[in-house]
């Protein structure tokens, strides 16, 4: 039997979106401040090697940040 322990998945929280032109993104800087089009009361979307899986709220606690999963999103039948 295989063993999972040296699986490696890349995860990510998206927290939102926006869309600017290229030439202003070339010119952000260190410590630049990116508008989203969410709050932080809206739900993050939670992707395994960039494949939604999940839906959670984000959860600060003293100095510490992390991702409360709500939702776990159905897995498409060519996905197994």
């Amino acid at each position: 039997m295989a063993t999972l322990d040296k699986v490696s998945l890349d995860i990510a929280v998206v927290l939102g979106a926006t869309t600017m032109p290229i030439h202003q993104a070339l010119r952000l800087g260190r410590g630049a401040i990116i508008e989203l089009d969410a709050s932080e009361e809206d739900e993050v979307q939670i992707l395994v090697n960039n494949f939604p899986i999940a839906r959670g709220t984000v959860v600060v606690n003293a100095n510490r940040i992390a991702v409360e999963i709500k939702e776990m999103l159905p897995r498409a039948a060519d996905q197994r």
